[in-house]
């Protein structure tokens, strides 16, 4: 993975670690670096550090080696080296990454094999036949030497730096067990042919008995606990593999002379015009500029709906072109793509630990010596009560094996990692581990109004003919706007049901003005000519009067479009009465009526305003149900507030209009200093301050720059209609923040738990060491397999 660094920050790989008191001496050690704030996050094996001008990248890898650890600077992926390239070999031997000469995986089964007999012969005496032990002895050999060799390699280089881990735990108790037998084997009559050994789940042991089978069986139980750990980390990164690997590997650039070529996405640059077939993905970041097709974006957004692309829409690398052939041209590229940015954030979360992860390592810190002190007390409490050496020194071992806290170590990387990937998957991207507890505490949620609860998009709502117009008695119902190809009204206020029928005045009143406005660019005129999707009759004599109208010949009419004022002032047009009141109450609902007449006569009036998203309402039930109070935050005035919130379900009480930008913040302050925890969603530059200003701030993925670095959580997952970002996002966002919270709390209390309780039964004699073995690589499995739950979450 390559590296992702600011002017002050580095992130580095970290070798060599093998539990979370090892990632808490690696971060301890980095802080103390004057200026520098490190994360050393042991699932990852990676350090976030933030450090000043004057210390360097070199200084602080070399922090960590005389830490007694390995660090290096990420290294991007290179092309792999073919058999002819010269010195591929020695690349190869020299790379950081390179391959150990025995995997994990290889020494797991090799230990196992050896290990199996020796256990069997030790638990069942039926089958201990004369001299058994010796051969016990050079199956468990092997075992405790050479498949703990990791184990033992660690607590010493730990131990020369005078520490102690996880690794010295399990180090001291497989060769005490080891050492023990070996004295009892030459020494101590365990050796004599024809010796007999039960077994037993307590610590209880003749002196002449060996612990053979739990020194080679507690390797091979904790080799097959790291085994599986390695295993739940790259299932637990797959999500995030899944992005860096979702975008293309070539394009088709076009010249400007109509030429195409195939070349590396990396030899694209901003500006190129590069196409794209149905079926491949789309190279980079870009705007469309001829074709129309379908685009499925689910990878990157989490909608499985495709969304319909024409020329001027926006598309992103990665995703999927499903239908027609598209020229694109490259906008972004690189890492200032939407895939590169979403994958950089995923990686900082995942590097960072939430405040229940600091305490868990706070205690893993000092755990270990405490474990050594209570491994001591036991065996000198065992043989100061008379219990015997064999017991006391069963005893000790046990609590030595039982205590290793690795699943303290795994609870809260393994859980985000889970979460913060499948949040990426579904379009929900977390900014870092601190915001899962906002999430918890969050009462309140002020939604900013456009582009947010609306698509920020003007769109035709209702068509009122002139009731002077034969067919007028259908005042505007959606069959009228449907005729014409517009998009179904949202505001039943302003929608009559007089009527089912289509007027044919209605259909030839959007047809008429939509053709003169076709060829205006304000954004009042594209939602009238986007509402008639028929083909649109040519105009001739186009004027337009910046602000106030538009006037063409349409099929011989004069035909006039603009402001009820500019109709009646410049060409003596006046609203009849019934188109009055229609205006007015358009007005009252914050919409915006546009006058529309030809040959001498107002004709009728089209209403146009901002959308509601299709699942707003929707999405503001779903925050309701998690316990949060939706507020609507607008800076337009407060009928239009009020008309919206009416729509999604916010009462007039919760709706705060008027806001300057610069007023935002202060109202987010305001509602904090009356005691609420404030969630804000927004998605322009005029949000980024409340955004900051809020307790958790969510960013709708496709707005500003600003206001995505401000927020904590950002939404990328788009509406199936292409309205922009799909505000039910929001309640998806927050519930999987929850439960991600919920699954690191319920790791960590089993963790401790589970110390807790089988501590005081290995000191107390009721654990035998193989079992306390077993049941310490079974604690790791469930925390990784109860993080792994995650991946099931759904929207």
């Amino acid at each position: 993975m390559s590296a992702i660094r600011t002017e002050d920050r580095v992130e580095l790989d970290i070798t060599g670690m093998t539990c979370a008191s090892c990632a808490a001496r690696i971060e301890k050690k980095l802080n103390r670096i004057e200026g520098v704030t490190a994360t050393v996050n042991y699932a990852t094996e990676k350090a976030a550090v933030a450090y000043p001008p004057e210390v360097s990248p070199a200084e602080l890898i070399a922090v960590v080696e005389a830490t007694g650890y390995g660090a290096a600077l990420p290294v991007p992926p290179q092309p792999p080296a073919t058999p002819a390239t010269p010195g591929a070999g020695a690349a190869s031997d020299s790379a950081p990454a390179a391959r150990p000469p025995f995997p994990l995986h290889q020494r797991l089964l090799i230990s196992a094999l050896l290990a199996a007999p020796v256990l069997v012969l030790s638990m069942i005496p039926a089958l201990q036949f004369r001299n058994w032990q010796w051969l016990a002895l050079v199956l468990a050999a092997p075992v405790v030497v050479w498949g703990g060799l990791p184990f033992h390699r660690a607590a010493w280089t730990n131990l020369r730096h005078g520490a102690a881990t996880m690794d010295t735990l399990i180090s001291l108790g497989t060769i005490a067990a080891f050492g023990w037998s070996l004295y009892a084997l030459f020494f101590g009559g365990a050796g004599d042919p024809g010796m007999r050994m039960d077994f037993s789940l307590t610590a209880s042991r003749g002196a002449k008995e060996i612990y053979l089978e739990v020194a080679s069986a507690v390797t091979v139980f904790i080799l097959l606990g790291r085994y599986l750990e390695e295993r739940a980390k790259r299932s637990s990164g797959a999500a995030l593999r899944a992005l860096l690997e979702l975008g293309a590997k070539e394009a088709t650039r076009r010249a400007p002379d109509g030429t195409e070529e195939r070349i590396a996405i990396e030899a694209l640059v901003v500006g190129d015009l590069f196409v794209v077939r149905p079926g491949e993905k789309i190279a980079t970041d870009g705007v469309v500029v001829e074709g129309m097709s379908a685009v499925d974006a689910s990878m990157l957004t989490g909608e499985s709906v495709p969304v319909e692309v024409r020329p001027g829409a926006e598309v992103s690398g990665g995703t999927v072109n499903s239908g027609g052939v598209l020229v694109v041209r490259a906008t972004k590229v690189g890492r200032d793509t939407k895939l590169a940015q979403i994958a950089e954030l995923v990686v900082r979360a995942q590097t960072g630990k939430a405040a229940v992860q600091r305490l868990a390592d706070r205690v893993a810190a000092i755990f270990v010596p405490v474990v050594i002190a209570l491994a001591l007390a036991t065996l000198a409490a065992w043989l100061f009560a008379g219990g015997g050496v064999a017991h006391a020194f069963t005893a000790a071992v046990a609590v030595l094996i039982i205590a290793c806290p690795c699943a303290l170590g795994l609870a809260t990387p393994t859980a985000l990692l889970v979460g913060t990937g499948r949040g990426a998957q579904l379009g929900l991207l977390i900014k870092g581990p601190e915001v899962l507890e906002s999430t918890k505490r969050v009462d309140t949620i002020v939604l900013d109004k456009t582009g947010t609860v609306t698509t920020g998009q003007m769109t035709l709502q209702s068509a009122h003919p002139a009731a002077t117009a034969p067919e007028a008695a259908a005042d505007a119902s959606p069959n009228v706007l449907a005729a014409a190809g517009a998009p179904t009204p949202t505001t039943p206020a302003a929608i009559s049901s007089s009527g089912s029928s289509v007027s044919s005045a209605s259909s030839e009143l959007v047809r008429l003005a939509a053709a003169v406005e076709h060829l205006a660019e304000h954004p009042i005129a594209r939602a009238i000519s986007a509402a008639a999707n028929a083909p649109l009759p040519p105009v001739t004599d186009f004027r337009a009067t910046a602000g106030l109208g538009v006037t063409g010949v349409v099929e011989g009419h004069a035909v006039v479009v603009g402001r009820p004022a500019y109709l009646a002032d410049e060409w003596s047009l006046p609203l009849p009465a019934d188109l009055e009141a229609v205006v007015a109450e358009a007005a009252a609902l914050g919409q915006t009526p546009v006058a529309v007449g030809w040959d001498g006569a107002v004709r009728g009036v089209l209403v146009v305003a901002d959308s509601v998203k299709p699942r707003a309402r929707e999405a503001i039930a779903g925050l309701r149900a998690l316990g949060l109070e939706p507020m609507l935050l607008t800076g337009d005035h407060e009928a239009a507030a009020r008309a919206v919130a009416a729509q999604v379900g916010i009462p007039d009480s919760a709706v705060i209009a008027g806001v300057l930008p610069e007023g935002k913040a202060e109202a987010i302050a305001a509602l904090q200093a009356a005691g609420r925890v404030v969630a804000m969603a927004g998605d322009g530059v005029n949000d980024a301050a409340a955004l900051a200003t809020a307790d958790l701030g969510l960013s709708m993925g496709t707005g500003a720059d600003a206001a995505i670095e401000a927020a904590d959580l950002t939404l990328v997952r788009v509406s199936p209609d292409g309205t922009g970002v799909d505000l039910s996002a929001a309640v998806d966002a927050i519930r999987l923040a929850r439960r991600t919270l919920a699954t690191i709390k319920g790791n960590l209390f089993w963790a401790f738990a589970y110390n807790l309780a089988a501590i005081p039964l290995a000191a107390l004699g009721f654990l035998n060491p193989l079992i306390a073995g077993a049941a310490m690589a079974a604690s790791s499995l469930f925390v990784v397999s109860n993080s792994l739950r995650l991946r099931r979450f759904r929207r």
